[in-house]
């Protein structure tokens, strides 16, 4: 008599605990009557009749993906490997359900192809130095592609670029033949901006003699400073001119020997 009853028991009590059904903040589920989608419920408790309906609970919290390590052949021709990090969620539990069958496989091969895609128009070197602009591309391709799954992709980002040992050494070798290229610009702009300050400074002193006579002393100062066995004696250049004049001057110049038409005196003293 007790197990004809008991038998209804257990199993009302089973269909009860296979009714309900307890989803957190963060989930939803997705309610299907006689396989028609039916609505969205969620989060707390939900009552589902087994047999009839079916739900599928989709997270809506933020999934971090790893986008596997893609080769990639940028457009100066180097082969690279390039492996990022995905994060996405989903926004639209009804399209992530419905228009695709697994929203997870379904991102992470579109994050594979357009990380190849995008990162084979351009150079090894944007690769390197414009990782933020790469990231903004990438994002916004799958973002687009990944709308109308009910994917929302928050971020993209490239974690490495993998290179091998030769592309290594090049990279190297431009990277030094760049810093030798600054130095000797940096060099070269220096002696232009010595030689324009010598040429002001040599205006000043033209102008003022007085200044050409300071930096002769101190010019005698610093060698004296020096263990030098050479004295230099600093001559004014007016000096110079002066000597210049008594060479031109026919007054300095020697008498020549013979005869002097003036005196009638022979080379020999005698009269003509």
């Amino acid at each position: 008599m007790i197990l004809s009853y008991l038998v209804p028991v257990v199993l009302l009590l089973m269909l009860i605990a296979a009714s309900i059904r307890i989803l957190p903040e963060y989930k939803r589920g997705v309610v299907f009557f006689l396989g028609r989608f039916q609505s969205v419920k969620g989060p707390g408790l939900i009552i589902i009749i087994p047999g009839i309906q079916k739900m599928e609970v989709v997270d809506l919290r933020v999934i971090t993906m790893d986008v596997p390590e893609q080769d990639v052949i940028s457009r100066d021709n180097v082969t690279v490997k390039v492996n990022a990090v995905l994060y996405f969620r989903v926004v639209d539990p009804e399209k992530a359900i419905i228009q695709v069958e697994n929203f997870t496989s379904a991102t992470s091969q579109l994050a594979q192809t357009t990380l190849r895609s995008v990162l084979g128009k351009h150079d090894l070197d944007e690769m390197l130095s414009e990782r933020d602009k790469l990231n903004d591309d990438i994002q916004e391709i799958i973002d687009t592609s990944a709308e109308g799954w009910g994917i929302k992709v928050a971020n993209v980002e490239i974690k490495h670029v993998d290179l091998d040992e030769s592309m290594i050494r090049a990279i190297a070798r431009q990277a030094e033949a760049e810093r030798e290229r600054r130095a000797k610009v940096i060099h070269a702009e220096g002696e232009l901006q010595a030689s324009r300050k010598l040429v002001e400074a040599a205006n000043v002193m033209a102008e003022n003699s007085a200044a050409l006579q300071l930096r002769y002393l101190q010019t005698m100062s610093d060698m004296s400073n020096k263990n030098a066995s050479t004295i230099v004696f600093p001559l004014p250049m007016d000096i110079m001119e002066a000597f210049k004049h008594m060479k031109a001057s026919p007054a300095a110049q020697p008498r020549t020997a013979g005869a002097d038409p003036a005196s009638g005196v022979g080379d020999d003293g005698g009269q003509a």
